[in-house]
């Protein structure tokens, strides 16, 4: 069965794929001829980082000169020494501990032996999943996301797993696809987003989110994808060990044939590959066969804006969408999907119908985008803050610093920086000044307020305060360039959008 749900006993290779950039393009389905011995043979016995990565060049050449080819011999790659003390030096030191109670520093104390067990143990197929952690963190619309903790030597594998796997797809891969991709960041797609809307013959754009996308996503169809490129059953086996190891909660250990738990060093290359062929290659042939207009897509993981150029395309386009999706067990998050009129000429084509409402607005990545004018009169996409995550970041700043209220203000002071500087500098994109002033201005107020509760004569002026804010707040400012000039750097030529 193919990617598109039909029976495909006999597969036979397909045309050549339609680019979406220099090395991103279209993977085409099917059995292809084994390579995957012969790599296997050129691998050195005895590996340097060199001889790591260059087995690894040796597959990504391979997975881009031949579209349809199926790797048969891929562990000894993860089980590489070099490339396991790789994947546990990038672990964070400090991070949580799985349910074994495994922490980074104990673990190297006896690093070289551990590894060593680690590799004889995947190499002879006895190695055993174990279940992951749950927690939960808040989000911004007050609810709680679950993510998931998996044991040290589980993120190892996983770690060493996704550097051979993204060796073979990242060439697989579409142009407009951003999220959790090496050298790619949501900076890129907002740029990417912009910039089509603007060059592009835009009128309606569907800004659309699945609904709990990670924890819906079929494995038996997950599993199907990754066979369409990898053919070492061990791989797979080790993908479904960690699929079927389950959650344990309140001391049950929990298992499920659907989802993929958040938290895992693979779980964000398992939603691409899933998302690759569901949606990609699917969007892509649409676009190519069915559209009429222009039309421009960027992802980023489970959240994807389209932008449509004639109205009755997009509401087709939506329609199948959901039918394609249920099919694949997915389903659109119902209030967070949207398609809304947005572009260059929304506003006039708004007045001619005689409507003078308000234009609407849709979020992507954290910025709230609406149609703007530049100082002289042109069109534009205004992105700022979204106010309900600056809001919730005040929020959590104010329960942070009241447990710390006696502490001395540099201390506190060094801390509240690291805050406003990190908001500055993912949010600093052109002209989000004003959303950055109110953030900062927000920071201060609580901060204030937290040093007048000192004690009870403690009455700290305002006008006191600003040498304070002035000292340690950072000054709102851009750390972006604008969209076309970064992408046309990034780009080199290529389509990001496309």
């Amino acid at each position: 069965m193919n990617a598109d749900g039909k029976s495909d006993r006999s597969v036979v290779p397909a045309k050549s794929p339609n680019k979406a950039e220099g090395s991103a393009a279209e993977a085409m389905e099917g059995r292809g001829r084994t390579k995957g011995d012969l790599l296997e043979g050129n691998t050195l016995r005895t590996q340097g980082r060199d001889g790591v990565h260059s087995a690894l060049e040796r597959v990504r050449q391979v997975a881009k000169e031949d579209r349809t080819q199926r790797f048969t011999a891929l562990l000894h790659h993860v089980y590489d020494i070099e490339r396991l003390r790789s994947a546990y030096l990038a672990i964070k030191r400090d991070a949580v501990a799985g349910v074994d109670g495994e922490t980074w520093g104990h673990y190297r104390e006896d690093l070289e032996s551990n590894l060593q067990d680690l590799s004889d143990r995947l190499k002879r197929g006895v190695y055993r999943a174990s279940p992951v952690r749950r927690v939960f963190i808040p989000k911004g619309d007050g609810g709680q996301r679950p993510l998931g903790v998996p044991v040290l030597e589980d993120k190892i594998l996983q770690r060493a797993l996704v550097e051979v796997l993204n060796a073979i797809y990242e060439e697989d891969f579409l142009g407009f696809s951003y999220g959790f991709r090496p050298k790619r960041s949501p900076h890129q797609a907002l740029d990417a987003l912009t910039v089509g809307i603007t060059r592009k013959k835009v009128n309606w754009v569907l800004d659309a989110d699945l609904r709990s996308f990670f924890d819906t996503l079929k494995h038996a169809w997950l599993v199907q994808f990754i066979e369409h490129r990898v053919a070492d059953k061990r791989i797979v086996r080790l993908i479904q060990k960690w699929l079927s190891a389950g959650v344990l909660e309140d001391g049950k250990r929990i298992q499920s044939e659907v989802g993929t738990v958040q938290g895992g060093s693979v779980s964000p290359l398992l939603a691409n590959i899933y998302l690759h062929y569901v949606f990609d290659l699917w969007v892509q042939r649409w676009r190519q066969k069915q559209a009429r207009g222009d039309v421009i897509v960027v992802r980023f993981a489970d959240d994807f804006v389209v932008g449509f150029e004639h109205r009755v395309e997009a509401e087709r386009f939506l329609q199948e969408l959901r039918e394609r999706f249920a099919y694949f067990g997915l389903e659109l998050h119902p209030e967070k999907t949207r398609l809304i009129e947005f572009g260059r000429f929304a506003r006039s084509n708004r007045e001619k119908r005689g409507d003078r409402g308000a234009l609407d607005s849709f979020n992507f990545l954290g910025l709230t985008h609406s149609c703007g004018k530049t100082r002289k009169g042109g069109f534009t996409v205004l992105r700022q803050t979204m106010r309900k995550r600056w809001q919730a970041k005040r929020r959590e700043v104010k329960a942070e610093l009241k447990p710390r209220m006696h502490e001395p203000i540099p201390t506190v002071g060094k801390h509240v920086r690291a805050v406003v500087l990190g908001h500055v500098r993912y949010y600093g994109v052109p002209m989000n000044v004003p959303a950055l002033c109110a953030f900062r201005y927000a920071v201060g107020r609580v901060w204030w307020r937290v040093l007048r509760r000192r004690s009870q004569g403690n009455h700290l002026p305002w006008r006191r305060m600003w040498p304070l804010l002035t000292t340690w707040l950072p000054a709102a400012r851009i750390c972006h360039p604008y969209p076309s000039q970064r992408l046309r750097v990034t780009t080199q030529g290529g389509s990001r959008m496309r």
